[in-house]
């Protein structure tokens, strides 16, 4: 039986957008724009379509989530590629979309405008870009979003996809994160107790989060091929919130870290993740020593 998700033109999917830089490697290519221009962009590209481009930093993930349609009866995973080249120029990214193999078989291509804007015309769950200013405009429209930050290694334990989500600004709103920011730790631990069964207002990734979980639904709980995990700074007692939070949404979680404000790169390297979603970028900058990272550029610590 399909699994269905309301409202969505790709009945039964988990529909994921990303960007072209942020599925495979396009560093130097964006170099040669930034400096010598379009012209010049587009002359590099063409001269080099037959050229396959190296892994991006999504690449993994990408390749895992694909890797679900072969599992059920019916494909429960759609990637589209968003892209800012014009069609010319993004040949060689279908290219190398062909030789990995990727079944990746609709996209976008916008000729330099932003295309956040189909990310919310596919009903994407997820939108993964390499331009700040897409990832906030789509966050904006209501599209859990994430700018993809250089990892300095990316490593994949094992073929079970990993996600891995802070809690405060991404799977929660920043509400709690407000009075630490605004107040300090006391204050903040004194308002969390006194607001322990009250459960948190959803943040912009909560609906990737349940997506993913009416998908775990499909398998048993000890053989899932998708996994996920809370990284938070939290720690006692402001984890009862977080708990009965998720209780209260019935969304499953299958490891939570409450590390008290340790370094979660080491963390996240040990439980293997395909990509974790940040809204701090300092702890984006500890992840991506280690895994693939996401900037939630939401809440109170990327306000101006």
């Amino acid at each position: 039986m399909p699994i269905t998700f309301d409202g969505k033109p790709f009945e039964g999917k988990l529909v994921v957008a990303i960007a072209s830089r942020a599925l495979f490697d396009l560093d130097g290519s964006h170099h040669i724009y930034e400096t010598e221009g379009i012209a010049a962009y587009q002359a590099h590209q063409i001269a080099r379509e037959e050229e396959i481009l190296p892994p991006g930093a999504a690449f993994i993930l990408v390749k895992k989530l694909l890797a679900l349609n072969q599992i059920p009866a019916e494909p429960v995973v759609e990637v589209v590629l968003l892209s800012r080249n014009s069609a010319d120029t993004g040949l060689r990214v279908f290219n190398s979309i062909q030789h990995y193999g990727l079944a990746i078989t609709r996209a976008v291509f916008t000729g330099g405008t932003t295309p956040y804007s189909y990310a919310s015309a596919l009903g994407a769950h997820l939108f993964l870009s390499s331009n700040p200013e897409d990832v906030v405009n789509a966050l904006a429209a209501g599209i859990a979003a994430a700018t993809i930050v250089p990892v300095q290694k990316q490593q994949s334990f094992t073929e079970q996809l990993r996600i891995a989500f802070d809690g405060d600004a991404v799977l929660f709103s920043d509400e709690a994160e407000r009075v630490y920011q605004q107040q300090d730790l006391p204050a903040f631990l004194a308002s969390e107790t006194l607001a322990a069964k009250q459960p948190l207002e959803g943040g912009p990734f909560k609906p990737f989060l349940a997506a993913l979980h009416k998908l775990q639904q499909a398998y048993p709980a000890n053989d899932s091929p998708i996994r996920t995990a809370l990284v938070t700074a939290r720690a006692a007692p402001a984890h009862e919130r977080v708990i009965r939070t998720l209780r209260a949404w019935n969304i499953r979680i299958d490891e939570a870290l409450f590390l008290g404000g340790l370094s979660k790169g080491e963390f996240l390297r040990a439980f293997g993740a395909d990509i974790f979603f940040d809204d701090h970028p300092v702890h984006c900058e500890s992840a991506r020593q280690h895994v693939a990272t996401g900037h939630v550029p939401h809440g109170i610590v990327n306000e101006p």
